[in-house]
Formats: structure tokens, C-alpha cells, sequence
């Protein structure tokens, strides 16, 4: 399977932004242990700052890929264009989120991209990524206009 994971904006300063709320370890030095976890498939990574180029990705790869773990971090709350995004591709989308959105500030509570994805996960830090990896492993989806 080929799974991409697109990491949103401020999700390049991970363990070292608000370590209280996102943990202390990078994604980078995360990431090498989720290869390694799920090695007979191909996972790669992408993270942006910039709304257009998330929404750009998320064109590029929604219709090759088995797979996407997006987190969009603050975009998830705001932002119209990524959620189309979401629902113009073929590629199931799985959300993912560090931390508990249920138990966090009124604004983050709702997901502008949720009703777009297959599912969402949060607040388990960075072993949400493992746990969506994982789902698109065991379910093996099948992506949407495709015969696979």
C-alpha cells in the first residue's frame, strides 16, 4: 500500500511547540519508527505551513494512493478549501489529530474536514499516525471509481 501523510502548519516545530500538548518527540525522528512498524508498505511524508500547497498534495496524490493521514492542525478548524479538497479526491482520507480535540478550546471541538474523512483519530500523541496507518492495513479500502 502506498500511504501518504501530510502534516498542516506549525506541525514542523513538533517537540519543541507546547510540549505539554504535543509531546516532546519531532516527527522526524517519529516517522523512521513508523516506517519501520508498517516496512511492506511504502509510507512517505509531506508537511506545509501553507493552505494551497496541502490542498495541492492532497490533488497530486487523491487519486494513486491507498491512503492519507491528514493532519491539518488549525486548517481542520477553519479552512473550507481543504475540506473540498478532501471530498473532491478518490483516496480515503483518515484525520488525525495529537491531541484530544474534545478536551481542548471551544473553536477546536469541530472539524471543518471530519464529515469528509473516513474517520478521525486523536489524542493519543504521535501513536494517532500508527493507529490510522494501521486502520488503512487492516480495512484495506478501496479507493473510490477504482477496481482494485
Amino acid at each position: 500500500m502506498h500511504i501518504l501523510i501530510i502534516n498542516g502548519p506549525n506541525l514542523n516545530l513538533l517537540g519543541r511547540r507546547e510540549p505539554g500538548v504535543y509531546g516532546t518527540r519531532s516527527f522526524e525522528d517519529f516517522f523512521p519508527e513508523l516506517e519501520a512498524a508498517f516496512s511492506e508498505h511504502a509510507l512517505t511524508q509531506f508537511q506545509s505551513n501553507h493552505e494551497g500547497a496541502l490542498i495541492d498534495k492532497l490533488h497530486e496524490v487523491g487519486f494513486s494512493h491507498h491512503g492519507i493521514v491528514l493532519n491539518a492542525g488549525g486548517y481542520t478548524h477553519t479552512s473550507v478549501a481543504l475540506a473540498d479538497a478532501v471530498a473532491a479526491i478518490a483516496t480515503p482520507v483518515v484525520e488525525v489529530h495529537l491531541s484530544n480535540l474534545h478536551a481542548r478550546e471551544d473553536f477546536r471541538q469541530k472539524s471543518l474536514l471530519g464529515r469528509n474523512c473516513a474517520g478521525s483519530i486523536s489524542g493519543f500523541g504521535l501513536e494517532s499516525y500508527r493507529l490510522a496507518v494501521q486502520w488503512f492495513v487492516n480495512q484495506q479500502p478501496k479507493r473510490v471509481g477504482f477496481r482494485v
